[in-house]
Formats: structure tokens, sequence, C-alpha cells
């Protein structure tokens, strides 16, 4: 039984490879503003039941990732799926089989790095949840031990195609380079276990560093997760924790330095390169970054560089758009997300962040305006290279917000 969890983005597919920084993202924010979150109030169905409610959104699909881990070996599922997309129809209507398709290295250290991290977030609720953070724990130590065995298989789904039938058409998430992978959950896992074992795994990647975080670029959350709990680490390893410090300020003085040459004034848009498939999150990582810095330093340099990003997403960019549904006078209204389209309602789904610039088009439709980096939206729900939303966009406009 793989159901419950949520849908990936504007289609009704489930990625384990995609809940993985998505997960990682809200288990932060919970770890990084406990108080906050602890009396945040959202009116969602749970709310009152004894828990925060961000912790009740993570386990809805919390429990539906720990379904798509094989309990034999501990390997992860890649993906459940229909074999192509749905229509644009409300998710009730949708009938197609579903495949849970391949484990994959990439799925399956997500998969530990969620869980290890969940399972340190979750003890605090033991009354609540009886018995969930130590499954947690088991479920981290089970995945990464196949992951170990199994270390480098790849989900490719073209290769894939050749041998098996129907051919799976939706989104890939495919990810052929797996350090970032081993560094995250091995940040995750030592975090919570203490265990040298992942200590040694993360010294044999000294010599990696990360970008900013994305679903195929995770180390930076292994890199926050040190950070944050430095001081409660063995003692042995504390030489290598200002190393991590230092680099994570360092990166958000590089998107501060980016900052000065943006005519908007904002971190976002420092780099042509800023504007690709999900620049909205962009932005809401970069804002991440900085607020970690801030976290760090206490300089408020790095606070005010967060709030241009914030600034940026609800509408100080060149598109005028604020790029958040059911906000600002000039919002998005139609987005590449199946319920919005089809529930017969004009305004989309409120709170939704929408993709935003991406000068790629690949969606090839047709009355985009512009062609430059920072002007390639079209607010049209056949654009989803530039107006589709997806959990991990949504995600750190949580932690910024």
């Amino acid at each position: 039984d793989v159901t419950g969890g949520w849908y990936d983005a504007g289609d009704y597919n489930k990625y384990i490879v995609n809940s993985g920084i998505t997960m990682g993202t809200l288990l932060s924010a919970y770890e990084d503003f406990p108080a906050y979150f602890d009396t945040l109030h959202t009116n969602i169905p749970e709310t009152g039941n004894g828990l925060p409610d961000i912790i009740d959104e993570i386990l809805v699909n919390l429990r539906w990732m720990l379904t798509m881990q094989d309990p034999n070996d501990g390997g992860v599922y890649h993906k459940m799926t229909n074999a192509d997309f749905d229509g644009m129809v409300m998710p009730g209507v949708t009938k197609l089989p579903r495949y849970a398709v391949q484990k994959s290295t990439a799925a399956t250290l997500d998969f530990a790095a969620v869980t290890a991290q969940a399972a340190r977030v979750l003890k605090k609720f033991s009354r609540q949840l009886p018995g969930l953070a130590d499954s947690c724990r088991r479920a981290a130590t089970s995945a990464y031990k196949w992951a170990i065995m199994n270390g480098d298989i790849i989900y490719d789904q073209d290769a894939m195609n050749k041998q098996f039938q129907p051919a799976i058409t939706t989104g890939a998430y495919g990810d052929g380079r797996l350090w970032d992978e081993w560094i995250w959950a091995s940040a995750e896992l030592y975090v919570t276990t203490k265990d040298e074992l992942y200590a040694s795994q993360l010294r044999s990647k000294a010599d990696k560093w990360p970008g900013l975080q994305s679903w195929n670029n995770v180390a930076m959350l292994g890199f926050f997760s040190l950070a944050r709990n430095a001081s409660a680490l063995p003692k042995k390893n504390e030489s290598d924790m200002p190393k991590i410090r230092n680099f994570i300020i360092k990166f958000a003085d590089s998107l501060l330095n980016n900052a000065t040459t943006n005519a908007f004034g904002t971190v976002m848009g420092g780099s042509p390169k800023d504007f690709e498939w999900g620049s909205s999150s962009v932005a809401a990582n970069q804002g991440i970054v900085c607020l970690n810095a801030y976290l760090l330093t206490r300089d408020v340099k790095y606070l005010e560089g967060a709030l241009t990003n914030a600034d940026y997403i609800l509408g100080r960019n060149a598109t005028g758009y604020c790029f958040v549904t059911g906000a600002g006078t000039k919002g998005t209204m139609k987005p590449h997300h199946r319920p919005s389209v089809a529930d017969g309602i004009l305004p989309p789904v409120p709170g939704l962040l929408s993709g935003g610039p991406n000068p790629g088009k690949q969606d090839k439709c047709e009355g985009y305006q512009f062609s430059e980096p920072e002007t390639s939206y079209l607010d049209d729900d056949c654009s989803y290279a530039s107006n589709e939303i997806a959990i991990n966009w949504n995600a750190p406009l949580v932690w910024m917000a």
C-alpha cells in the first residue's frame, strides 16, 4: 500500500528524490525555529491535535515515504507514478494504473537523510507518536546499508524503457552524481546517531563542497544540519565544524556580493544562471543560505539580503508579478497545476509558488513576450517551464516566510 503522500507538482505523481529536499527543508524549518512553529496554527484538519501543524504536514509525506522502502533489504523505490501524465483533471478522476518504479541509490540516500532527520525531530513528540522516531531511525540505517552495498544504481529512465513496458514518461529526477546525497545522508545520520561510521563517510568526501541546494544538489542540507547541531556532536570531530560554518558564511557573502550588480537590489538575479527551471525556488533557497549565515553570525546584513529575495518573490522583479498565488495586485493566476485548472474556479489554489522566469522555455508555449532570462515568464497553465508549481519550491518559501 503506497497511498498517501504529496503530489509532486502540477501532476499527480510522487517522487522520493524530490520529496527528499522538500522534507529536509521543512524538517530544518522546524529545527531552526521550533518556538515559532509550535504556535503557528494554519487551520488544517489536524490543527489542535497536540502536534505543531508543520509536523502534521510533514507526517503526511513521511508515512508515504516509509511505504516506499523494501522491508526485505532497505532499498527505496525511486517513484510512484502513472506511465504518463494525467490530463488537466481533478485527482479523483484519475484511474490509470500506477507503478512503483526501480530502486535507486539517490532515492535511497535521500530517504536515509530524511528519516534520520525525522528520527531526531520526532523524538520530542514520542507521546503523541509512539515508536515513530525509532522506526525512522531503523529505516534510515537500513537504507544507508543498502546504499553502501548498491552505491551506483542510477535511475536512467530511457535505458529502463528500452527493457520494460509500459514506458514511463513522467518526471525522471535522474541524478548521475551522488556525492552530494552521500554527504547529506551521512551528515543526518551522524547528527542523529553520533556513530563514527557516518563521520568517516563525511571525511571521505572532504574535497567536495556544496552548491546552492536543489533536488539534485543536496549536500548543503547536510552542512546546515552539521552547523546547527555542532555543539552536540562528538568532540573528536569538532575541528571540522568551523570549516563548515565558514563555508556557509562565505557562500552567503558571495550571494550578497552578486546583489550589487542587480538593478532591483535583490540577491536573486545576481547571475543570469539564477533564472532556470524553478527560478523562484532559487530565490527562496538563496534566502535560506543567507538566513543560515545570519543564524551563525547574527550579522543583520544576511537577514537584509534574505529579505530582498522575499521581495523578489512577491513582486520586486523584472516581470512585476507576485509569484505566490492568491497574493499581490499582479499575482500568478494560471499556474500549471491540475486542480487549479480543473476545479471550475477562476482563481488558483492560493499559496502556491510559481516556477518563475525560465529562458529555456522547454514547454514551447505560445505567448511568451520576452526571452531575456529575468523576463522569460508566461502566466498560462500551458507553461510548465515557467509557471508550474512543485513541493520543493513551496518548501523553501515556508522556511523563509
